[in-house]
């Protein structure tokens, strides 16, 4: 069990269970794409002040091929995946269906960690797939429709690709410490998302883009919920296995309620305490959960690469 691996997991999926108030709003006035770019942008001057700071190398002298898929189907694929998907259906569906990226991860790390789950972890996994859908209920059928339907394939796709990216982060772990994997995987869906931004160029207007709740939508959701969240739960895969890890994401729906309470005046009801505490019963049953596994990740970080200096690692 990692006492700060838990933090640093808990304080991510905090982080981005608030971000479908604050994208769902944004996206009424900035195309998802656009929105995407402005977000990764800042993430990505944010993060490279923090490895100057920290003198880390610019470039990455191996994994190139591992670090760019990070980038690429992490953060570009995952992240427009489930922007687009808000925009077509709701928050309320966004919150739902991102919380199955855990049962992806812990599917990819069987196949491609070789990570077996132990009875534990799968009975804390079912506590919390159950807790979400507890918490979240049935969706609205005033979303029905084909652009929901097409919305909510997007986030499905969001979450497989979430799951995918755990893992592959969790690898690369390994060599390079968070910050750097964090930014060079930003650095990358920035690149990609340029060219798709001149798609939208017509859908949105200088005017509403320089107004105060705009400015401060696009900063959040650069600032905090990318390069601070992205960094904790890249940092929580370094310390905890990917099994663990996971269960953490299903925090995200229970502060997405609370945030709709406390900003939307949306009225919780019994459904949501007993289902958050069955989210948090299977949270604290894999944390309490001493597997072979787990023990065997506790030195995630294993080997620094060579260039790698003392001062440059977390």
């Amino acid at each position: 069990m990692s006492i700060r691996g838990a933090l640093y997991l808990s304080l991510a999926a905090c982080i981005w269970g608030g971000m479908y108030v604050v994208s769902k709003y944004a996206l009424d006035f900035v195309p998802p794409l656009t929105l995407l770019f402005l977000r990764f942008v800042i993430a990505a001057v944010v993060l490279g002040w923090l490895n100057w700071r920290q003198k880390s190398p610019l470039l990455p002298a191996q994994d190139r091929g591992l670090l760019f898929q990070i980038g690429a189907i992490g953060y570009f694929l995952s992240i427009s995946a489930q922007f687009v998907g808000t925009k077509l259906s709701s928050a309320h569906m966004g919150a739902v269906i991102t919380t199955l990226s855990p049962l992806f991860l812990s599917l990819f790390a069987v196949l491609l960690l070789k990570e077996a789950m132990s009875f534990k972890q799968k009975v804390a996994m079912a506590l919390a797939c159950i807790g979400v859908l507890i918490v979240m209920g049935l969706p609205d059928e005033s979303h029905a429709g084909q652009a929901q339907w097409l919305g909510n394939l997007a986030l499905l796709l969001a979450a497989v690709f979430w799951g995918y990216y755990s893992v592959l982060a969790r690898k690369a772990s390994r060599r390079h410490t968070s910050l750097q994997i964090t930014t060079w995987g930003i650095w990358v869906a920035t690149a990609l998302t340029l060219p798709f931004t001149l798609l939208e160029r017509r859908q949105w207007s200088p005017e509403v883009m320089l107004t105060w709740p705009i400015i401060l939508s696009v900063l959040y959701l650069g600032v905090v919920s990318t390069a601070v969240a992205a960094f904790c739960w890249n940092k929580g895969l370094s310390l905890m296995s990917a099994h663990q890890v996971g269960l953490f994401f299903f925090l995200q729906p229970v502060v997405g309620s609370l945030l709709g309470w406390l900003l939307l005046g949306e009225a919780l009801t019994l459904s949501f305490f007993f289902g958050s505490a069955l989210i948090i019963a299977g949270v604290y049953l894999v944390l309490v959960a001493e597997t072979p596994a787990a023990a065997e990740d506790k030195p995630a970080v294993q080997s620094p690469a060579p260039y790698l200096s003392t001062k440059a690692r977390n």
